[in-house]
């Protein structure tokens, strides 16, 4: 099995691009953020929304998340049950941030993904792939770009999705971005930062396709 870690900072496009890496190479793309979501879902099916609740342990024991492909779109599967149409509820985003923090959750998860990656040729994406997840993954990739332009791309983004434009402050955007950047390479557990043989690209003047057809490059030497 190949396996292909990207990380990086919010908004670096991580997931675009390994989304479109992996219909070029044939790989399944392993959404690490939906594996969180569902892990909220799971938690606030039980009656927990609160990270500190004493049954959160126990419930791990009786957790189970696959990732399938239908028709060419990713489902993911909790306890098998399907539950991709669930997962973009507000509430289940700011449940599955709270819960990523717990080690516990983390080290659950972490054993999930590791367990996928052992069927199929894989491409993963999030903030500690290269360094925790797959520490031994044969492609790593730590994606930046500077803030504003990070920004930018989120607005646009949001824009595509239907916000108004004029609702939407490109420097409120920034500013978040650099709030997430500091909590995430400052978190105490699996804080962001680039594996030591991880390749680094800033993508700041780079276009989509440019950094798609880059990595395809990697990974034809590599291989």
């Amino acid at each position: 099995m190949y396996n292909i870690a990207i990380d990086g900072p919010a908004g670096a496009g991580k997931s675009s691009i390994a989304k479109a890496l992996s219909k070029k190479l044939g790989f399944i793309y392993i959404d690490t953020g939906a594996m969180y979501r569902a892990v909220a879902l799971f938690f606030l099916e039980n009656g927990i929304k609160d990270s500190s609740d004493n049954e959160i342990d126990k419930l791990l024991d009786e957790l189970d998340i696959n990732i399938k492909y239908t028709d060419g779109e990713q489902r993911v599967f909790l306890n098998n049950v399907d539950v991709s149409d669930k997962l973009r509820q507000e509430e289940i985003g700011k449940l599955a941030s709270r819960f990523s923090a717990l080690k516990s959750v983390r080290e659950k998860l972490v054993a999930l993904q590791r367990k996928l990656t052992k069927k199929e040729n894989v491409i993963m994406d999030g903030r500690d792939i290269g360094t925790v997840v797959l520490p031994n993954a044969d492609l790593k990739i730590y994606l930046s770009a500077g803030s504003k332009v990070r920004a930018k791309r989120r607005y646009l983004e949001l824009i595509e999705k239907g916000f108004d434009s004029a609702a939407l402050d490109e420097k409120a955007i920034e500013n978040e971005i650099i709030k997430r950047d500091e909590a995430d390479m400052n978190r105490e557990i699996s804080p962001l930062k680039k594996a030591e043989d991880a390749y680094y690209m800033d993508t700041s003047d780079m276009t989509f396709d440019e950094v798609v057809s880059k990595i395809l490059d990697m990974v034809e030497k590599e291989r």
